[in-house]
């Protein structure tokens, strides 16, 4: 079973292709650098060109290919274009990680605007859906994919606070288990990871730094994940020593929510 990545480093990804939204900065970033410098070439995409480009430079940097894409993951007509595009110039895409996403309110309900509503329904949930959609076709017809979907740990354990981010990741779950079935013939895996704290800047720009770091510690490894372990994650599940992982949630949150048996 295992002739076919003898010799190779750990989890290698030499030869493939991913396209990572939301890979300017934090997390995403992180996924498409590791990527990088375990073989992948990246597409790379985010709404900030300016991140974007200087993730590009990483991904270059490492030896790989980097096409930068500049969208709205919401614009859906938009992103299969990206889609179509990152085939054509790449060759295929091999890996899809829907990462890209936006910060949970801080409010509770009564400060929940239906435009704030749709922007991360939008985000989260029917832009990654639609993409999704657009990349599936080339990776049936080679019968080989990969997809990991970035949720929370707020869709295993719910939340005092920001209920609807909670059910925008909660329902990238619910994808996550149908789509594994869906695809599991064209040898297509999808997973998702739900990450406890972890040090973004997204999310230290969004709760503010002290705070942050006070709530760092209370987890019970005592801090919260680096990005470099996230993405560490990340690039196992879409490489072929994982071949025989999919529909799964794993949780990366150093204890802060244990679930299952």
């Amino acid at each position: 079973m295992f002739e076919s990545i003898e010799g190779r480093p750990a989890a290698s990804l030499e030869g493939k292709v991913a396209f990572i939204t939301g890979s300017g900065r934090g997390m995403g970033r992180a996924h498409a650098v590791l990527m990088a410098n375990r073989g992948a070439d990246i597409a790379i995409h985010d709404v900030n060109k300016d991140w974007a480009e200087e993730t590009g430079e990483l991904v270059r940097a490492a030896g790989r290919k980097a096409l930068v894409m500049i969208e709205d993951v919401a614009d859906i007509e938009a992103m299969a274009a990206h889609a179509k595009t990152a085939e054509e110039e790449l060759g295929r895409i091999d890996i899809l990680v829907n990462n890209a996403g936006v910060g949970a309110e801080r409010t509770g309900i009564e400060g929940v605007d239906p435009a704030f509503f749709d922007r991360l329904f939008n985000i989260h949930l029917r832009g990654h859906f639609f993409l999704t959609q657009a990349v599936v076709p080339g990776m049936k017809a080679r019968n080989y994919g990969r997809i990991l979907n970035v949720s929370s740990m707020w869709a295993m354990t719910g939340h005092h606070y920001g209920a609807t981010y909670t059910a925008m990741k909660s329902a990238l779950l619910g994808l996550t288990k149908a789509w594994a079935k869906e695809f599991a013939p064209h040898n297509i895996t999808v997973n998702a990871i739900a990450p406890g704290g972890v040090w973004s800047q997204m999310a230290i720009e969004k709760e503010g730094l002290e705070s942050f770091t006070a709530r760092s510690k209370k987890t019970p490894i005592g801090r919260f994940a680096d990005l470099d372990e996230n993405a560490a994650l990340v690039a196992f599940l879409c490489s072929d020593e994982a071949a025989f992982i999919t529909g799964q949630t794993i949780g990366p949150n150093g204890g802060q929510a244990i679930v299952g048996i």
